[in-house]
């Protein structure tokens, strides 16, 4: 029998696709699901993006355009990046892509040979290891403490770092944790870099969103050398809510920019031309919709917050970003339900959905066994009937 790439075979399913599809079938069979799954904001992109689309078809740019995408938008990204973040870079450096999931893609293929190792704190989001893998990487999982927020300790760094060590992601604000570095962490951690030599690949896909005054910082800014490893990606799914457009890009050295638009020019071509002119738009106009989306995250993060730490057994953390809570559920270990024993989150996540119609995502897809995932991307009536069935759950296996 003729085999499959043992590569592809050996990718790991997304448990949060997975449990999304469940969830959305009960749903359409008309079962009243409250879903805590997806990682989309639930509002509308802002009109003044969608406005920029139907210009853009109205003009006829839906071309091809250059695999790094066109100038414009490399220019308002480059903009955006200096006045947000404090960092020059030029067009070149820029590559625009399906999606920041593909600029991550696109940076492990630059980067990786067979065997070069890629430190990934836990809890992790899911496709992080499995986009190592597919590079032909090595990915070394570095649990983090609840106690210290999730947050990569430098002794837990620097116990991590081999000869091998290519690279480190660091994902700030946190998907699932929503923790966020602060600027003294991510000085040390730049200072090991530049000092043992590997890469920074900075996601900051939820930047945007975060709950108090201090803003992510960007590692990259911290100085010429870090910068010089690092590769910021970032996208504008998240914050202007444009999962379905996918856009996406990366910053970075000159050089590792072109041998990734080198790579995207013969996997995919360009990214969409439509979504391109999109982008640009959303980095260049206002930010009213975007400030009240965050505002009203705000509101949903601490109902969740205050209403898992009420009820008896669960308890969680006060993430700082992004639109996620990630509660530790081991007191459900060891419980009954229907003659069944809860032993892992996948039992606890399965046992929500059948049992109360609330869909979570188990902490065992990343790397954390012990919690779930609950994103409150959701509207505030959602939340406040999920967190009420949730409660009768755990209520009702004592």
């Amino acid at each position: 029998m003729l085999e499959l790439s043992k590569r592809t075979l050996g990718i790991a399913e997304s448990v949060t696709l997975a449990i999304d599809a469940k969830a959305k079938k009960m749903a359409s069979e008309g079962v009243d699901v409250v879903a805590f799954v997806a990682g989309e904001p639930d509002f509308d992109t802002p009109l003044f993006i969608r406005n920029a689309a139907k210009e853009a078809m109205d003009k006829g740019l839906t071309r091809y355009t250059p695999a790094a995408g066109t100038l414009d938008v490399r220019k308002a990204i480059c903009d955006k990046l200096m006045r947000e973040n404090g960092l020059a870079y030029t067009p070149a450096d820029i590559v625009v892509s399906n999606g920041a999931k593909h600029s991550l893609f696109n940076v492990f293929q630059a980067l990786l040979n067979p065997g070069d190792e890629v430190i990934i704190p836990a809890p992790y989001w899911v496709t992080y290891p499995e986009l190592v893998r597919m590079a032909d990487g090595t990915p070394i999982i570095v649990e983090t403490q609840e106690c210290d927020d999730f947050l990569l300790t430098m002794d837990a760094l620097k116990a991590a770092i081999t000869p091998k060590t290519k690279a480190l992601v660091l994902n700030n604000p946190c998907n699932p944790t929503g923790a966020m570095f602060s600027k003294k962490m991510l000085e040390g951690i730049a200072e090991l870099a530049v000092e043992k030599g590997f890469y920074v690949v900075s996601d900051e896909i939820y930047e945007k969103l975060y709950y108090s005054n201090e803003a992510p910082v960007s590692i990259a800014a911290l100085g010429p050398q870090i910068k010089d490893q690092t590769i910021v990606v970032n996208g504008a799914s998240k914050a202007y809510a444009m999962t379905g457009w996918r856009v996406g890009y990366s910053a970075s050295r000159g050089d590792i920019a072109a041998a990734m638009a080198s790579h995207q020019s013969h996997a995919t071509s360009n990214p969409n031309s439509i979504a391109q002119y999109a982008l640009a738009a959303a980095l260049r106009g206002p930010t009213d919709e975007l400030e009240y989306m965050v505002g009203e995250f705000h509101k949903r993060r601490d109902a969740m917050v205050q209403g898992i730490n009420q009820i008896p057994g669960l308890s969680c953390r006060t993430p700082g970003g992004a639109f996620y809570v990630f509660p530790n559920v081991t007191a459900l270990f060891g419980k009954q339900v229907k003659g069944k024993t809860i032993r892992n989150s996948m039992d606890v996540a399965n046992a929500l959905l059948e049992e109360v119609q609330v869909a979570v995502v188990p902490g065992v897809a990343f790397g954390a066994d012990h919690y779930i995932r609950l994103s409150y991307a959701t509207s505030m009536a959602k939340v406040e009937e999920g967190l009420k069935r949730i409660a009768q759950f755990v209520a009702s296996i004592g």
